[in-house]
């Protein structure tokens, strides 16, 4: 009957998607903008974060530059927000069945990433400076324009922010994807200013600027500093990687990574010896990249596809059948570059009490794994009105699916089974 209901949906002819009315459009941008805000909090994003305060800093005496650079970081994050959004909903347009963090599904895309902040971690150690290997028109162009390196320093935040979904963040992702494109647009821009909000707020509150530190020489121990986390996010990319193309994958990656950082050390020399190691290392660099750079984007074993312990591979129609049986099921949509989804999976997810109360009320454990695009799992997320991992679905037989937040605690877990 399920099915039947299914390819009746599916016959039927589209029609635009309904827009909201005021008062819930309102509703609807204030949770957005709340998610946006939380966002910050995230594991995924505070590297990045930590460099923008460090920017800030600089500017702490001159209000102007501070309001500009703010400006320009809001605007970097609100663009690039869009752009995702727009492209996403373009994309499902066409057919394609996508969800939110979707470019992280792609090999190419995580190892390009892991290649950029390969960059900037050895741009914040003092490896290289970039306006040193820019030519000299384009390094002075740099330095006369700092309020592009503000808006880019917005778009990386977003980059590497994107793949986490916030409280509150979710179910407005969710509901934006059914919209009308302009007031979908509306909601990811309300998140973009949500993330930017605290820096903003720091450019242009003098009361806010005051709490930023003075200047010192201890800023430069600080950006050295930051170095170290984000090449742990580059062993977390390979580690995502991974996941989506077996260890020979990760393995040509840092191959290729280690190579670009001999080639950027290279560089940074003078003279006739440069001329020589560069030649050497990008020759080295475009062998390797030729003999093992297909592992990158090759197709592996999807991870979740197999037994973990008690958890058991997720299908729509497990579920069905389970509950049909009578079994309360718990599902977890998670995927290998969600943040988020790996602190519950290793938190709440592995409580004791938790788990013994998942045992001990013969509650069926499905995983999810969206890591790589899976077009099952995005219309599972979608009929829950979400789209973006995690996502945490209790399934009871003759009553509606209980969606529970995306920082999975254990009381609400243990509450949410107490109800059963």
């Amino acid at each position: 009957a399920a099915a039947l209901r299914a390819n009746a949906a599916d016959a039927a002819p589209a029609r635009p998607a309904d827009a909201l009315g005021a008062a819930t459009l309102w509703a609807t941008l204030a949770g957005a903008l709340l998610g946006g805000l939380i966002l910050n909090l995230m594991p995924c994003v505070l590297p990045v974060l930590a460099i923008k305060v460090l920017g800030l800093t600089r500017h702490a005496a001159d209000r102007r530059a501070r309001r500009v650079a703010g400006l320009a970081y809001t605007a970097g994050v609100v663009l690039s927000f869009l752009a995702l959004g727009a492209l996403m909903l373009a994309l499902r347009v066409a057919g394609e069945q996508l969800g939110w963090g979707f470019q992280l599904q792609s090999p190419a895309v995580v190892a390009a990433l892991a290649a950029l902040f390969t960059l900037i971690g050895l741009n914040l150690a003092g490896v290289f400076a970039f306006g040193s290997l820019l030519p000299a028109r384009l390094a002075a162009a740099q330095a006369r324009h700092p309020v592009a390196d503000a808006l880019l320093s917005g778009v990386l935040a977003v980059a590497i922010a994107s793949p986490c979904t916030a409280p509150f963040m979710g179910a407005s992702l969710g509901l934006a994807v059914g919209l009308p494109a302009a007031q979908a647009l509306l909601v990811f821009a309300a998140i973009g200013l949500g993330l930017a909000l605290p820096y903003l707020a720091v450019a242009l509150v003098p009361a806010a600027a005051r709490l930023l530190p003075r200047p010192g020489v201890w800023m430069d121990t600080f950006r050295r500093l930051m170095a170290f986390p984000m090449f742990a996010t580059v062993a977390w990319l390979t580690w995502v990687l991974g996941q989506q193309s077996g260890i020979d994958g990760a393995g040509a990656l840092l191959a290729l990574l280690v190579a670009l950082s001999a080639v950027v050390w290279a560089l940074t020399l003078r003279g006739r010896t440069r001329i020589v190691i560069a030649t050497i290392s990008i020759a080295v660099f475009a062998l390797l990249a030729g003999a093992i750079g297909q592992n990158i984007v090759q197709t592996a074993a999807v991870a979740g596809a197999q037994a973990d312990g008690a958890w058991q591979p997720w299908s729509a129609q497990r579920v069905g059948q389970l509950t049909a049986a009578g079994q309360p099921v718990f599902v977890d949509f998670t995927a290998a570059w969600c943040v988020t989804c790996q602190y519950n999976k290793k938190t709440t997810l592995a409580d004791a009490q938790v788990l013994a109360d998942l045992r001990g009320r013969n509650v069926a454990l499905l995983r999810a794994d969206w890591t790589r695009r899976d077009a099952a799992i995005t219309a599972a997320l979608r009929g829950l009105g979400r789209s973006g991992v995690p996502v945490y679905v209790l399934y009871a037989p003759g009553r509606a699916p209980e969606v529970l937040s995306e920082v999975l605690g254990a009381d609400e877990l243990r509450a949410a089974l107490a109800r059963l």
